[in-house]
């Protein structure tokens, strides 16, 4: 099962993965509105035993530590690559923005082809930097969720600190092109797309 919902003022999609058999779950880069966030996971039922995170900027990453809190027993799990984001506020983009957002660390540091069991479902871990060094998408049996490297109709920025436009288009082309045609993408930003709309239709890939 997945749904997803825009969060705060940047509009970052923030996703539930869950299996429907377990009801167990994961929540995918909460960006914002943690006491929101919680209240979809208590009204659906879930069990939440990880937040993680395709990256380290401030709009997927603001809600984590209240979770933390309201969850209660929750493992946070981002890319070494951008671990250091989260205890950061010039790394994670919130000190130009005047917050100054400093969170815990990671409880858990993802490594590329890493499979994450959420109940009887399965999360892989597909290493794409670019927007950021650590940047990472993650693969379930319903579809990619792309974070901030694929979008309907476009990419990632790559002019923030450490970010790398060769690099991105690398991943893109090399590790999300390969996938099946009708792979549903859900990216931080923005509607939903597939994999074959994106081969056909993303002026940066065609």
């Amino acid at each position: 099962m997945i749904e997803g919902r825009a969060m705060g003022a940047m509009g970052a999609n923030c996703y539930i993965f869950a299996c429907p058999e377990s009801k167990k779950a994961v929540i995918i880069d909460p960006g914002a509105d943690g006491k929101r966030i919680h209240r979809w996971v208590v009204e659906k039922g879930l069990t939440v035993d990880y937040i993680l995170l395709t990256h380290g900027h401030v709009d997927h990453i603001g809600a984590v530590d209240e979770l933390r809190v309201l969850l209660g027993n929750v493992l946070v799990g981002i890319h070494a690559g951008d671990a250091g984001m989260l205890t950061d506020g010039m790394k994670n983009l919130s000190s130009l923005m005047g917050r100054g957002l400093v969170l815990q660390s990671a409880d858990l540091l993802l490594q590329d082809g890493q499979e994450i069991a959420v109940g009887n479902e399965k999360l892989k871990v597909i290493a794409t930097p670019g927007h950021s060094p650590g940047c990472v998408c993650f693969l379930s049996n319903e579809g990619l969720f792309s974070g901030d490297t694929l979008f309907a109709g476009s990419i990632g920025r790559t002019d923030f600190p450490g970010g790398s436009l060769d690099q991105l288009l690398k991943g893109v082309k090399d590790k999300l092109m390969i996938l099946p045609d009708d792979t549903r993408v859900f990216p931080g930003h923005g509607e939903e797309t597939s994999i074959g709309e994106e081969k056909r239709d993303n002026p940066y890939l065609t």
